[in-house]
Order: structure tokens, then sequence, then C-alpha cells
């Protein structure tokens, strides 16, 4: 009590008495002042600097009155971030009444709920649901992925989406500070993801049949890399399929050069109905190449279920980053997903959203080049979800968007250097039907038809200042 009462009378920041003094005043032993000092601190009355003594603390701030001071974590944290400005806003709502030609999952109307519901219904009912999975995922699923690439099930480490697969090939492949090479453009995902893993994207430019095998064969020798990340089959946001020449190109200078391809197969089963071509990792027996794919992209969001198919010794080091990172992918998730694809209901639901993108995709193309003339589409795709379009509008397509009513991804943030040019890319399974498409189409080509006259600055007119 008498210490409480000495610090009432002291001002925070002042010295109180040496336990020595306190001893010798109080005829108390050592050991009572410090559990005194020590139960004070944790009240947050105190605070010890060992070598200098103890002080009356600051005043603790009561909730809602004045904010923490984090400032020093600034210093702890050093000089990496984590950018997420490429991917927050495709997962953001849209604003409402909007028409969402962005992002990258299926609407409500597309996805198969109601067999996602009895799957889930079904796998709860199992005995062991609730059992703990195995690091590397329930066999049965291992076998689901291991027949989309052509490979033994022993090869497949399942995965929360992937998303999260992505991320985790990423840390586990390239250490900090070295670069990975990219496709130009790529999804902006996997710029974040490189970055948040300390890695240095550089771009390796495509054209209407892929990356381009002789520049990527000029950038391994040039930057000394040891990873490539692309998507082969309907690539994001281009839609291009890499030529059948050029993957046995692609794997072969990757080989030469002694790195590993990352083969991101988001699309595998986003086919619009014409054939689709044989993963990369299918025909690589040197374990070259990496492959991840999901489920997510073709059911719902929220099935996080992913795969990572890799040889030899990378995979020994992936199924580590799985057991450091979080043990294994929940039971009951992974026993829902063997649920829905061994039912005859997934393949039927493949067929109809098969049908389903490739009419969205045309309808969107045709409403483009009726309304929006002026932006130039690279092609439409044979699979995807996606249109990617050239415009001469600089750096204004996501303002100009949001003014008209309809959200649209700007182009730069494909890029992991300098765009070429004024892209945009524009997805047509999002909304909940073809009218919707029409309709975003015409406001686009409205809000083009009046968008304010651009000043001799090479500013818009009606957004300077802004």
């Amino acid at each position: 009590m008498s210490l409480r009462a000495e610090i009432a009378r002291l001002a925070p920041g002042d010295r109180l008495p040496s336990a020595r003094e306190l001893v010798r005043r109080h005829g108390v032993s050592p050991v009572t002042v410090t559990r005194a000092f020590a139960l004070l601190a944790a009240e947050g009355a105190v605070v010890t600097r060992p070598g200098s003594g103890t002080f009356v603390a600051q005043p603790r701030a009561q909730p809602g009155t004045m904010p923490a001071d984090t400032s020093w974590q600034a210093v702890a944290l050093g000089d990496r971030s984590v950018d997420t400005a490429r991917v927050s806003h495709l997962l953001g709502p849209p604003p409402p009444g909007a028409i969402t030609m962005s992002g990258g999952y299926l609407h409500r109307s597309l996805q198969p709920t109601r067999a996602l519901a009895a799957a889930l219904a079904r796998a709860s009912r199992r005995p062991d649901a609730w059992d703990r999975a195995p690091a590397q995922g329930l066999a049965p699923l291992r076998a689901v992925f291991a027949r989309l690439a052509s490979a033994g099930p022993e090869d497949v480490l399942i995965t929360g989406g992937g998303q999260g697969a992505l991320s985790m090939a990423f840390r586990a492949i390239a250490p900090p500070g070295s670069p990975v090479l990219v496709e130009s453009p790529t999804y902006p995902g996997a710029l974040s993801a490189a970055r948040a893993a300390g890695l240095r994207s550089i771009p390796v430019p495509m054209d209407a049949d892929g990356i381009r095998p002789d520049l990527l064969a000029e950038t391994f020798a040039m930057t000394g890399a040891r990873l490539l990340y692309c998507q082969p089959t309907f690539h994001n946001p281009t839609g291009a399929v890499l030529s059948l020449e050029r993957r046995r190109q692609v794997v072969a200078v990757a080989r030469a050069s002694g790195a590993f391809v990352l083969e991101d197969d988001f699309a595998r089963l986003l086919g619009h109905g014409g054939p689709t071509p044989r993963p990369l990792v299918a025909d690589d027996h040197d374990g070259t190449v990496v492959y991840l794919t999901s489920l997510t992209k073709a059911a719902s969001p929220s099935l996080r279920i992913g795969a990572l198919l890799a040889r030899g010794p990378v995979m020994a080091r992936l199924r580590a980053m799985r057991l450091v990172d979080d043990f294994f992918v929940a039971r009951p998730l992974q026993e829902a997903a063997i649920e829905l694809v061994s039912t005859p209901t997934w393949d039927r639901h493949l067929r109809t959203l098969s049908t389903a993108l490739r009419e969205r995709c045309s309808t969107l193309a045709a409403a483009l080049a009726e309304h929006v003339p002026q932006w130039r589409v690279a092609g439409v795709p044979a699979g995807g979800l996606h249109l990617w379009a050239e415009t001469d509008r600089a750096g204004n397509v996501g303002e100009m968007s949001r003014r008209c009513g309809v959200t649209v991804e700007p182009g730069q943030d494909f890029f992991a250097a300098e765009a070429p040019g004024q892209f945009v890319r524009l997805g047509f399974a999002a909304v909940p039907d073809l009218a919707d498409l029409v309709e975003g189409a015409r406001r686009l080509g409205s809000a083009l038809e009046h968008r304010p006259r651009t000043s001799t600055s090479g500013m818009d007119d009606g957004l300077q200042g802004q």
C-alpha cells in the first residue's frame, strides 16, 4: 500500500526508490520487494529498466480515448511489406447496382450449390469426418487431381486452394531475393505472392501463342533465375493457349537452365467445349514442372481445395512447408470435395458450365464489338472467365467504369514492369445473366462517347485534380 501511495504522488517517468532503499525503509526482505515490483509491473503501474531502476509508468489510455502507439513496430518489422494492392479489390463487394465484370469467380447461378450442400451433408455424416487428415491429403482426393495431370497420387499434395498453393510453391522453390520469371502480362495474385515471398518478378513477353521461348532463354541467361511461373492453358488475363511446339520448348529451356517451371493450371475445368491441351507436367519426366490447380474456380469461392504436383526433392520440401504452415487441410472440406467430384452431378455441372461460359464469352465479345469498338479484344478465348482488350484511355479506365456502374480491371496491375499499352480485363462469369453483359458493354460505350475531352496536359479535363 505504501508503494501505491508513493506512486500516486509521483509523475509518470519518475524513479522509485531502489530495492535496497525499500528493504531498509520497511524492514522487509529483498524477495518481498521484488514481488511487489513484479505485481505493480503486471498492473502497468511501473516499468522496470534493468541497470537503471524502476519508474512510474505512463497511464494506460482508456478504451476509445487514445490510440495505442505502435510506431515501434515499423522498426521491428523492417523494410519488407506485403503488397495487397493488386488483389484486395478482387474480393471486395461491388458498388450497389454495379454490373460486375471484375473478379475471378463464378456467379452463384453458375455454381453447383445444391450439389455442394449435398456433398457437405454426406461428408459430415462420415464417422471419421472430424479425424485428423494426412498432411499430404486424403488418398481419394489426391487420385482425383492425379488424373487431371496424368500422374500418380503419390506425387500430389492437397492445398487450401490455388492461391495457397502458389504462395507455398514460391516460398519452397526460390530463396528470398532471387528472381522469378513471369509472363507479361500475368495474374496479379502471383505478383503479390512472389513479392510477399521476397522474390523479384522479371517479365518475359508473350504473343498470341503464349510466352516466347527465345526471349525466355535469354532472360534465364541474363538473370540466373531458377523459376518460371506460367499459365500455359487459358492464360489469365489474355486467354492464350501455349502452342504445342512452344510447350516442348519452354520445358526444354527451363531444364537446360537448371530451373523449375511452376505451371498454374487454374482453368483446367473452365474450357468452353473444345479440346483442352495436356498440362506441361503430363509430359515431364525429370521433375522440371511443378503443377498447381484447384476445384475452386469451377465450383465455389469457398471450396478452398487445390493441389500441387511435383516429383523429387522439391515435393519433399513442399510437404515440409505444408507441415510447418498448418499441418493439413481441414478433413471435412476434403471429404466434401471427394463427395462432390465422385458423383455424376459433377460431370453434368462441368458440361453445363462449359456451355454457359462459351455463351457468355461470345455474348460479351459481340456486345463489345457493337458498343465499344475502340477497345480491341485480343481474341475470343476457348476457356477461362475473361476477355482482354487494349484501350486508348490512359490510366482512367477504372474511374470511368465506376462512374457508369460497371466494374472492370485496368490492365496495369497485370504487368510486373511497364505495360506496353493500355489494357483492361473484362469478366463474363460474375454477372447473373447474359443481359447484364450486354448492358455493361452499352454503359461502357456510352461513357466513352461522353468522356471529357482531353486537355493539352494529357489529363482528362473532368478528372484533373482527383
